[in-house]
C-alpha cells in the first residue's frame, strides 16, 4: 500500500508512524517544511547558535530520500516569531501562521496528487488542519484517505470550555482555544468527512468524535502513543515527615489544562506539598493566574532533558487537564519513575491502572484531586510501588510498537475495502 506522508513540523509521534510505515514497507514519500539529516548543510546549521530551532527537525536517516522539503513558509513564520512581528503570525489570519503553513503544505501536496507526481499512490496519510484540500483532490483520484486526530473533536471542547468559563470565570482569558474561525472549524468537520480511516491515540479522543453531527463514515481506531527510554532504575525517599510531597505539573497555563482546579486543591495543603509549575503562559491578562503563580515555584521553560530531569526529582506528576487528545507528559513522568495523578480525558486510562501504576481522577473534581493527594500525603510508600509500576509499563510499549501498530492498522483498514 504506497502512502505519501505529510505533516509540517514533526514530533515524536510522527518520527514514530514514519518508521513504522517505512519498516513495513508502505511509505514511498514524506513531505514535511523542514527536515534535517545528519552532514546535511541544515544539519550543520543547527549547531549555530541562533539557528539551535533546526534540531527539533531531525529526522531518521533512513528517510532522507523519500523527503521532499516545502520550507519557505515556516522559515517566515521562524523569522517573523523571532523578530516578534505578530501582525505575520497573528492566529489564522498572520501570512505566516501556523495555519498558513498547515494549509500551504496541503495545497502543495494536493497539487502533486492532482498532476499524478507518484506513480501508483495508493494512500495519504494527514493531520487535522492540513488535510482538506488534499482529501478532496485524493478522493477523486481513488486514493486511500488517512487521518490523524491528535486531539477531541473541536465540539466538544468548545462544549466543556464554556462550561469551565461559567465555573471559573476569573480564568476565562486563559481559554484560548474557543477562538477558531467558523471558517476553520468548517474545515476541520470536512476532513472528518472525507477520511476513510481516523487514527486517534485515546479513547477519550475516540469518544468525542460520538459528537459529530453525521454518522462518521470512517472506523476510528485507537493506538496509544509510545513511551520515551526508561531509566534503568530510580531510587526513591519518601520521608514526608521531614519534607513536603514534591508535586511536579508540566503544560501550558491554561484552564484546558485543569490548573485553576489544582492550584484550588493544594490551597489547604500548605506546608505539606510543594508544587512547582513548567509551562508558558499562553495570556498576560489573567490575574488569577498570576496570583496563583506567586504562591509556587514557577519556571515558564525548560528544555527536554531539563523536563526529564525534573520529573526524576518530583514524587509525583500532577496533570489534570480536561480536555486532552493524550498527554505526552504521562508517558514521560512514566519512562521517569515518576508516577502519575491524571484524569479520565487523557489518555491516562489507556496507560494507567487506578491505585498500580498511577491514579485516575474525574476530570475538573477538585475534591478527588486533593482526595488524590492527600492519599500519598498519608500513604508515601504508594509512590514508590506505583512508580516502578510505572516504569515496568512503559518498558511494555517503546516507541516503536506505536509504528509497528499503526503500520498494521493501515495495512488491515485496505484489505477490509479490496
Amino acid at each position: 500500500m504506497n502512502t505519501l506522508f505529510y505533516h509540517p513540523t514533526g514530533n515524536a509521534n510522527v518520527r514514530s508512524a514514519l518508521r513504522g510505515l517505512y519498516d513495513a514497507g508502505i511509505l514511498v514519500a514524506f513531505h514535511t517544511a523542514i527536515a534535517t539529516y545528519p552532514d546535511s548543510a541544515l544539519d550543520k546549521l543547527s549547531k549555530i547558535g541562533p539557528f539551535a530551532e533546526l534540531n527539533r527537525r531531525r529526522f531518521d536517516p533512513a528517510l532522507k530520500n523519500l523527503t521532499h522539503q516545502h520550507p519557505w513558509y515556516e522559515i517566515g513564520r521562524m523569522v517573523a516569531t523571532k523578530a516578534k512581528l505578530k501582525e505575520l503570525v497573528k492566529h489564522e489570519y498572520g501570512r505566516f501562521s501556523v495555519d498558513a503553513v498547515y494549509q500551504q503544505l496541503d495545497q502543495a501536496i494536493a497539487e502533486i496528487i492532482s498532476t499524478n507526481k507518484v506513480k501508483n499512490l495508493d494512500a495519504v496519510y494527514a493531520y487535522e488542519d492540513g488535510a482538506a484540500t488534499t482529501f478532496k483532490v485524493a478522493k477523486k483520484a481513488g486514493i486511500t484517505t488517512l487521518y490523524d486526530l491528535p486531539i477531541g473533536y473541536w465540539r466538544v471542547a468548545q462544549q466543556l470550555m464554556e462550561r469551565e468559563k461559567e465555573i471559573w470565570p476569573e480564568w476565562a482569558p486563559t481559554l484560548t482555544g474557543t477562538k477558531n474561525s467558523l471558517e476553520k472549524l468548517a474545515r476541520k468537520d470536512e476532513e472528518l468527512r472525507l477520511a476513510d480511516q481516523v487514527f486517534v491515540a485515546s479513547r477519550f479522543t475516540a469518544s468525542t468524535l460520538k459528537q459529530f453531527p453525521e454518522k462518521l463514515a470512517a472506523p476510528v481506531k485507537v493506538i496509544p502513543y509510545g513511551f520515551p527510554l526508561v531509566i534503568a532504575s530510580r531510587d526513591y525517599d519518601i520521608n514526608l515527615n521531614k519534607r513536603p510531597l514534591k508535586l511536579l505539573f508540566v503544560g501550558g497555563l491554561s484552564q484546558r489544562k485543569g490548573i485553576a482546579n489544582l492550584f484550588e486543591a493544594v490551597k489547604p495543603l500548605k506546608g505539606q506539598v510543594e508544587l512547582t509549575i513548567v509551562g508558558r503562559k499562553g495570556v498576560n491578562d489573567c490575574a488569577a493566574l498570576d496570583a496563583a503563580l506567586k504562591l509556587h515555584h514557577w519556571i515558564p521553560t525548560l528544555s527536554h532533558p531539563e523536563i526529564l530531569s525534573i520529573m526524576r526529582e518530583s514524587d509525583v506528576l500532577i496533570f489534570p487537564s480536561l480536555f486532552e487528545g493524550f498527554g505526552l507528559v504521562i508517558t514521560e513522568a512514566m519512562s521517569q519513575g515518576t508516577p502519575v495523578i491524571t484524569t479520565d480525558r487523557t489518555a491516562g486510562p489507556d496507560l494507567i491502572n487506578h491505585n498500580e501504576n498511577g491514579w485516575l481522577v474525574e476530570a475538573g473534581s477538585t475534591k478527588d484531586l486533593r482526595s488524590a493527594i492527600e492519599n500519598l500525603i498519608q500513604n508515601p510508600e504508594l509512590i514508590a510501588k506505583a512508580g516502578e509500576a510505572a516504569m515496568k509499563s512503559a518498558k511494555l510499549r517503546p516507541w516503536e510498537v506505536y509504528g509497528i501498530e499503526l503500520a498494521n492498522a493501515i495495512l488491515a483498514g485496505n484489505k477490509k475495502d479490496v
